[in-house]
């Protein structure tokens, strides 16, 4: 399950992170850097965090490769003309990639707290989730010269944040099955609700 969700968030980062490449027209070389770095980076964090060296990506390049395989296929001409002259369906594509591996990521962050430290505390395994979450992100961002989405977006990093809380309050009382994937699913109906409605935190003016 674990191995499923990682390769669930790879693989919706991967194409979040190409499209923002495409939407910037970088070359075959950033569309693929960036949605690499969209899907593994938030994890490299997460490892660093935890002492785990080296970080997974590198120890299993499954996830990078996959990664850059998916950035490549979002480059094709066939991809990137569909993304210029559908700009709704390229909308709808990247909200939905973006939250299924904020999602995803979430709740692997949580997993991979307790597997590297068994007597992790609620604050610890939901902050290192939310950092899986949105790490990756944060790095696309700052690399195509954008204000990272985490800042300024509806709810994007509360709803990783609640799935997060979700994930290792239950984790003690339901397995770790069962908590993965309500905090899965809790972070996506956020995340997603939150874009439909726009439900967004305060701002200075």
């Amino acid at each position: 399950m674990f191995f499923v969700l990682e390769m669930i968030g790879t693989v919706a980062f991967a194409v979040a992170g190409a499209l923002v490449g495409i939407d910037k027209k970088m070359d075959v070389f950033g569309v693929a850097i960036l949605g690499m770095t969209t899907a593994v980076g938030g994890g490299v964090i997460r490892d660093l965090i935890l002492n785990v060296a080296p970080p997974a990506a590198f120890r299993e390049p499954v996830f990078a490769l996959t990664a850059i395989g998916v950035s490549l296929a979002a480059f094709l001409p066939a991809v990137r003309r569909l993304a210029h002259r559908q700009p709704r369906l390229y909308d709808l594509t990247m909200l939905t990639m973006d939250s299924l591996g904020l999602g995803s990521f979430t709740v692997v962050g949580v997993q991979a707290a307790y597997a590297a430290v068994p007597e992790a505390n609620v604050f610890l395994s939901s902050f290192v989730g939310v950092v899986t979450g949105v790490g990756g992100g944060i790095l696309r961002d700052v690399l195509a010269g954008n204000t990272p989405y985490v800042f300024i977006r509806h709810f994007y990093a509360c709803a990783s944040l609640l799935g997060a809380l979700c994930c290792a309050l239950l984790w003690p009382r339901l397995g770790s099955g069962p908590a993965m994937v309500l905090g899965l699913v809790l972070t996506l109906l956020l995340r997603l609700l939150a874009a439909h409605f726009r439900w967004s935190l305060p701002r200075a003016e």
